[in-house]
């Protein structure tokens, strides 16, 4: 009997410890989940939306260790302008001095590793594609049970989105735009 209960209860611990271990992909609710924008140059700024085409986290033991994110580059939206100047911001954004969307309609951020810092605070490291340029990116990604939240700020400049930078081209004045441009990402599971 004593035998019997000892490798029922070895049993149960190598089934919950794989359980415990077992890597799974929590999907992104792309509908409830927002991603905002914004555009800063001299003489001011400018802000918008994009849209994730899909997404998931990989999760182990209830944290997360990973995940894979594509943007769609063709959703980027403009919400600080209206009429015939909106639809001009949103055109040149799409256009190749920008983000060439018709080229490159999508973007990617894969996270290639997940640390935890303090209590639903992890640093998280990933590769970003825009315009099939790949670099690196560090964030703090504050994890809940049913959402995921972060702050980027990008450096367009190191993805051939070079139009207006001040370190590429000289006497711009007050029509230079600057190179980094933030995110705000609150995703929903």
């Amino acid at each position: 009997m004593k035998n019997r209960f000892l490798k029922g209860a070895a049993a149960s611990l190598v089934i919950l410890t794989t359980l415990a271990f077992t890597s799974l992909n929590k999907e992104i609710n792309i509908k409830e989940s927002k991603v905002t924008w914004k555009g800063e140059k001299v003489t001011g700024s400018h802000t918008g939306t994009i849209q994730l085409k899909q997404g998931h986290f990989i999760v182990e033991g209830g944290n997360p260790i990973g995940g894979e994110f594509v943007i769609d580059m063709t959703s980027l939206i403009n919400t600080d302008l209206s009429g015939e100047s909106k639809g001009k911001l949103e055109g040149h954004l799409k256009s190749d001095d920008f983000f060439g969307v018709e080229k490159y309609p999508t973007s990617k951020l894969v996270i290639t590793s997940i640390s935890k810092k303090a209590d639903g605070v992890y640093g998280a490291v990933g590769d970003l594609t825009i315009k099939n340029k790949t670099n690196k990116v560090t964030f703090d990604l504050n994890w809940k049970q049913n959402s995921a939240s972060t702050m980027l700020s990008i450096d367009r400049s190191k993805y051939d989105v070079r139009y207006g930078s001040g370190s590429f081209f000289d006497n711009l004045g007050d029509k230079t735009i600057y190179d980094n441009f933030d995110l705000a990402v609150d995703l929903k599971f």
